[in-house]
């Protein structure tokens, strides 16, 4: 059946959150007799409509404008996940200012006139490291997350302590736009402890949460993902599975309405894996198939964002792959909130189906393209040491999640260097999570990563220093490895099959503290041959006011960009992506301050021709204007219809840094 074959039109104009106020009666699931099961909101019939948007992945200055354009293609609700590790970096330690306003962001979408279902974990996947839960759980060995371990849930219990006072006014009895919370997140997949989820049922319901429960599994889990009280949903991307699971629910639920939590818009993807697409007419396809059977949806993602900073997760089945920057997901809107085929085609099937006119559709954002950055100033690695605070001394390596930094609380994101001496060649072998880079002194010799667990030290003369640069890519977010996640060095360093001592270790976590250390007078111009790792700084002047734009840099391998002091992610010239997104929203008029840490190819090129103040081997940052790109394999799935690729290329290679 569809839309022209329905017998009426959608009316919820008068079921929104500024417009409806008697709310004595929630979303609540309906079983008229001899009629399909459905939900009512107030006493009224509704479906709903959702679109995922994550605030903490869009710079808040866009939040308007991504959530106006959720509303404009007929939707009723957003849909957000709350990372835990960004909310409580530090045990006991909160943080819900700019851009993780989590209400701001919640009471936004009640003055667009959307409700909002949110998705508080403590385990929420989305593709951010270790599934949104904090790595300094990880400092207790025997952490047994999402489990009734109590180490565990007295950390959910303080964290839901704090975050659940903030939700409960938010909910719709109290006012609010939340109509509905989800329990914890595809736990059927994991089902560790048949006790963990009536635990996170009781531990919401007695901090005050009163509006609808849900649950949310993937085809892996549905079958053991059911709670009692609470409303099982599916996630799901093609329309066979819909009918499958749809079949499922109908078994276990009886008559209780139908809701597809996540389906799938598009796909993340991961380093040196391919861009994922998923062609809009079969989206549309299946959104018409889900609504056809009387099902809510939610679109997952209907905008994306971006992984700034480390946030990213990764995987780790057969082999670990961690997840790019861009979080585009080839989503409803791009990466920068610009509109998608499958965009116009929703907002025409949405608009099919509703009794009144859409909203207008919203202008685009401007984006523009500035003249190339070159770097004119430079800082190695080993130069920055010892501007940085004392390193750790330990008789044996420690992992990053362990060492006695941030008040106790180990190092969540980054790059941690080991140090020690040794006085002979040999092999070096041990574990390394995720990417360790071995120096002799100064001089790379290797890698030791999943795969190459061991390098040939070259001879040595004497007591020489040996160094590991080890970079955490992102932890594992899904699967039942993720107890297994801390990073480092993990266990001992053999040379020789001998374990080294006596470690210097640097926590490199990259935070805005950690560069404020590097005074201008520290910084050198870039000399015809940099040593590596290094930092290197540029300027981009603006005389007008600042647009969105993406950083491209040619010729550059490995690492990450800071502008501002804003950390915008990692690069990898692997792709698939192949730019950075610059939201104008964290540039100046003026001068804007552009950093990277970075390293050569190897073998490192020789010094060419090049342009003053260009890098030797390496092109300038290139900004460039989002643009159609006709027929490019990392575009949207209509050739030339989204902006310039999703990407990062950062200022930082194989062995660098960031600034």
């Amino acid at each position: 059946m569809g839309p022209r074959a329905r017998s009426s039109l959608f009316n919820w104009s008068h079921l929104t959150p500024l417009e409806l106020e008697d709310r004595a009666a929630g979303l609540e699931p309906q079983s008229p007799g001899g009629r399909k099961p459905c939900f009512t909101l107030g006493g009224h019939k509704f479906q709903v409509f959702g679109g995922s948007i994550h605030y903490f992945r869009v710079p808040r200055a866009y939040w308007g404008d991504r959530l106006r354009k959720l509303k404009a293609c007929g939707f009723n609700t957003v849909t957000t996940y709350v990372p835990w590790n960004l909310h409580e970096p530090e045990r006991g330690k909160f943080d819900f200012s700019g851009n993780l306003d989590m209400e701001a962001f919640v009471l936004l979408a009640a003055e667009m006139g959307l409700w909002v279902i949110l998705r508080p974990g403590p385990y929420i996947c989305s593709e951010i490291d270790l599934g949104g839960l904090p790595s300094w759980l990880l400092q207790d060995s025997g952490m047994r997350l999402r489990t009734t371990y109590k180490g565990f849930t007295e950390a959910v219990d303080l964290y839901f302590d704090h975050l659940m006072a903030r939700v409960v006014p938010l909910q719709y009895k109290h006012g609010g736009p939340i109509i509905a919370v989800q329990v914890e997140n595809e736990y059927g997949s994991y089902n560790k402890d048949p006790a963990y989820m009536p635990y996170i049922k009781k531990a919401l319901e007695d901090r005050g949460i009163v509006e609808l429960l849900l649950t949310s599994d993937n085809k892996d889990g549905l079958q053991k993902g059911v709670l009692d009280g609470a409303l099982a949903t599916i996630n799901l991307q093609s329309q066979h599975e819909l009918q499958l699971l749809t079949n499922f629910l109908v078994s276990v639920q009886r008559v209780q309405p139908r809701m597809v939590m996540e389906y799938w818009t598009g796909w993340f993807d991961s380093w040196g894996g391919p861009h994922n697409i998923l062609d809009s007419s079969e989206v549309l396809k299946t959104v018409s198939a889900i609504l056809d059977a009387g099902s809510s949806i939610n679109l997952y993602m209907f905008h994306g964002g971006t992984n700034f900073g480390f946030i990213n997760g990764a995987m780790h089945f057969h082999e670990y792959k961690s997840d790019v920057t861009s979080y585009d997901y080839d989503a409803v809107l791009t990466e920068a909130g610009d509109y998608t085929a499958k965009y116009f085609k929703l907002r025409d099937f949405f608009g099919s189906l509703s009794g009144v006119p859409l909203p207008p559709q919203p202008s685009l954002l401007p984006k523009i393209a500035y003249e190339p950055v070159r770097p004119n100033l430079y800082l190695s690695l080993w130069d920055a040491l010892q501007h940085m605070e004392e390193p750790v001394s330990s008789e044996k390596p420690v992992n990053m999640e362990n060492l006695p930094v941030n008040d106790g609380n180990g190092q969540s994101f980054g790059y941690t260097l080991y140090e020690t001496t040794i006085a002979s060649s040999g092999v070096l072998s041990g574990l390394v999570r995720d990417r360790g880079q071995v120096f002799v002194n100064t001089v790379s010799v290797g890698f030791l990563d999943y795969e190459r667990k061991k390098i040939v030290i070259p001879l040595v003369q004497g007591y020489t220093r040996l160094r590991i640069l080890v970079e955490n890519r992102g932890r594992v977010n899904y699967g039942d490895n993720i107890d297994d996640q801390r990073k480092g060095l993990i266990g001992n360093i053999y040379l020789n099959d001998a374990p080294l001592k006596k470690f210097r270790i640097y926590s490199l976590d990259m935070r805005k503290s950690f560069f404020q250390r590097f005074s201008v007078d520290k910084w050198s111009p870039i000399p015809e041959a940099p040593t590596f790792p290094a930092f290197f700084l540029g300027a981009l002047s603006i005389s007008l006011s600042p647009f969105d734009t993406f950083m491209k840099l040619e010729g550059w391998e490995k690492g990450v960009v800071f502008i501002n002091g804003q950390n915008l992610g990692r690069y990898w010239n692997i792709g698939p992506q192949e730019t950075l997104y610059l939201p104008g929203a964290w540039l100046d008029q003026g001068i804007n301050q552009v950093g990277a840490p970075a390293a050569p190819s190897l073998p490192w090129a020789s010094p060419l021709s090049q342009l003053p103040g260009e890098i030797p081997g390496h092109g300038p940052c290139r900004l460039v204007r989002a643009g159609n790109l006709s027929g490019c394999p990392l575009c949207a799935d209509d050739p030339g219809s989204r902006p310039f690729p999703r990407g990062s290329l950062l200022w930082l290679q194989d062995r660098a840094l960031l600034l």
